[in-house]
């Protein structure tokens, strides 16, 4: 798994996106004391359950690999003149 330039950035963006997009599909907030793994793993099985992310083998589904699918999925949903897409 090759890492993306700006990961934490993209992910940090994917989760804003990706609570919009849950609210959108009629899950509730999450609460302010849900923690960041458990936003992560809940969006990835959203993302992947609505067939826009592509689902890890089981043995490899944790933490770090998930945020690396969020990533992914945000940076091709950028438009390619967005600040993060940029290249430093």
């Amino acid at each position: 798994m090759k890492k993306l330039k700006n990961e934490a950035q993209l992910v940090k963006k994917a989760l804003q996106v990706g609570e919009s997009y849950a609210k959108n599909r009629g899950y509730a907030e999450f609460s302010r004391t849900t923690s960041a793994n458990a936003k992560i793993e809940a969006l990835y099985r959203l993302l992947v359950k609505d067939n826009l992310v592509v689902a890890l083998p089981p043995d490899k589904e944790d933490i770090p690999s998930m945020k690396h699918k969020l990533a992914i999925w945000i940076d091709k949903m950028l438009p390619a003149d967005h600040e993060l897409k940029q290249v430093s």
